[in-house]
Order: structure tokens, then C-alpha cells, then sequence
């Protein structure tokens, strides 16, 4: 059943998470996260590698259940529906995944006009002027009959956001966006990240580590930390954070405990003479 309205209803975010927890073996990934994403808005979600960041973009489309806590999209629970049922809700949903996806034997056109296929279910789309739409939105139009062999990590990039947003979606998830790419092309991604928001009028989640990338394209931002939100604000109370966490994160910089750890084994391998164990 639908949510009732209030505070965090589906009227100011299409989607939330509640005391997410998720865990996989011995190793807790996710420890009671709750978020709101604001409707219409960009919201970056920070944090180290293995903080939990994808894994929680995953749930959100129902690629992982929880191990406790709920999953909200338009105010009604998603993490207990069958995948039948989950279908039409995913199809409101464009991802752009870490590393593209590229179907390699399929052209440009085919790879982007895949989702239309799969998800056509009756509908009459013309299907070339739809490709042709999308692919004039990321400014690659005259790739359409390439092979993504013959484009550059730039290019499939904004070729796998073209087929993300083919099906026109109301949120879309952006897992590492600029990841493998100069920052030159991942400055081109970020503008593409601002322009599908105002043109399609998208709630987009941008899961990243680049800081440039994040700053850039942020109404909302939320850090993650082994497991859990440490902080959600603005970027300018991002910048003016006094957390110690936060603060290291935005500076680049390892914990005392990691930096003890590496001195520790450093210390560990050196034999009488101060040389490297093993190493003769």
C-alpha cells in the first residue's frame, strides 16, 4: 500500500531508503542508512571505496534486497515485490553503469534502441528519430552507425547515457560516472549530468569519489562511512564541514588508523641490517 503523505513523502521525494541494512558473509556493507532523494534534484552520494555506495544504488531498482529496512519509490514499499512486478517501476529508472555496458557486436543505434525493444510492450515508438533524439542530447548524432570499439572511453560513455535516458525516465542513476576517463571527458559527462537534469526534468543520483565531478553537479550531497550517513547537506555545507571524517575525505587524506597499519607492516619487514625482508 502507498504511503501516507509527510515530511519525506513521495510529493518531495520519488525515492527514499529507511534503516537500510545489508550484509554480505561476516561483512556488513550497509548499517541502517535512510535517505531522501529531493524530486527534480541532483544528489551525490561520496564516500570511500567499500563504504557501500553501489551497494546501495542497487536496491534501488531492486538488484539487491535488503537484509532489513525498505525501499520507497512514489511512496509505495518496492523491496518486497516480485520481479514481475518490479518491471514497470525499473522502466522509470536510467542507469549508467561504471563502465558503460556496451553491447560490443551492436552499433551505436542498436545498442541504444535495446531498451525500446525489450521494453516496447505494445507501444509504437519510431524508433530512429528516438535514437537520433538522444544521441543529439549528448552530442554524438553522427555516431550512429559506429561500433563502440570505434569510439572513445569519452564517447561510450555518453553513448551508454543516451540508451540510460532512451526510455525518457523519471530518475537515473549514475554509478561512477567519470570513472577511467581525463578531466577533460569527465568534464564533458558532468555538463551532460546538468543538461539531462534541466532539459528531461530527471531526479538523478550520482554515486562517485570525484570530488571535481560532485561539487560540480550537486544540489544534495551525502557521505557515506563505513556503512552509514555521516553527513547530508549542501555542497556548501559540505565545504564548511567539521567533520573529522568528512574533512580527510575532502582533503584526500588516509585515517591515523590506516597510516598506523602501513607503518606497522613497514616496520614488520624490515630485517637486522634495515633492509627488506626477502627482497636478497
Amino acid at each position: 500500500m502507498p504511503e501516507t503523505e509527510g515530511p519525506t513523502s513521495k510529493t518531495d521525494a520519488p525515492v527514499r531508503i529507511e534503516q537500510l541494512v545489508k550484509g554480505f558473509g561476516r561483512q556488513r556493507v550497509l548499517r541502517g542508512v535512510t535517505l531522501s532523494f529531493p524530486r527534480g534534484k541532483t544528489t551525490v552520494v561520496l564516500g570511500p571505496s567499500g563504504c557501500g555506495k553501489s551497494v546501495m544504488l542497487k536496491h534501488l531498482i531492486g538488484l539487491l534486497r535488503p537484509d532489513k529496512g525498505r525501499v520507497f519509490y512514489e511512496g509505495e514499499q518496492i523491496d518486497l515485490l516480485s520481479e514481475r512486478k518490479l518491471g514497470p517501476i525499473r522502466r522509470e529508472f536510467g542507469v549508467l553503469f561504471q563502465h558503460g555496458a556496451l553491447f560490443d557486436s551492436m552499433t551505436v543505434a542498436e545498442n541504444i534502441a535495446f531498451p525500446l525493444r525489450e521494453m516496447r510492450r505494445g507501444k509504437a515508438y519510431d524508433e530512429e528519430a528516438r535514437v537520433r533524439l538522444v544521441l543529439r542530447l549528448v552530442g554524438l548524432e553522427h555516431t550512429y552507425h559506429r561500433y563502440p570499439a570505434e569510439l572513445s572511453g569519452g564517447q561510450q560513455k555518453r553513448v551508454a547515457l543516451a540508451r540510460a535516458v532512451v526510455l525518457r525516465p523519471k530518475v537515473v542513476l549514475y554509478d561512477e560516472p567519470t570513472t577511467g576517463l581525463d578531466p577533460i571527458r569527465s568534464d564533458v559527462i558532468n555538463e551532460l549530468i546538468l543538461k539531462l537534469k534541466q532539459q528531461l526534468d530527471v531526479t538523478s543520483i550520482v554515486v562517485t569519489h570525484d570530488l571535481a565531478s560532485a561539487f560540480k553537479v550537486a544540489d544534495h550531497m551525502v557521505m557515506l562511512h563505513e556503512g552509514k550517513v555521516v553527513l547530508e547537506g549542501s555542497p556548501e555545507e559540505f565545504r564548511n564541514a567539521t567533520d573529522p571524517v568528512v574533512k580527510r575525505f575532502l582533503r584526500g587524506e588516509a585515517s591515523e588508523e590506516e597510516l598506523q597499519a602501513i607503518r606497522a607492516v613497514g616496520t614488520g619487514m624490515r630485517d637486522t641490517d634495515g633492509g627488506m625482508r626477502g627482497w636478497e
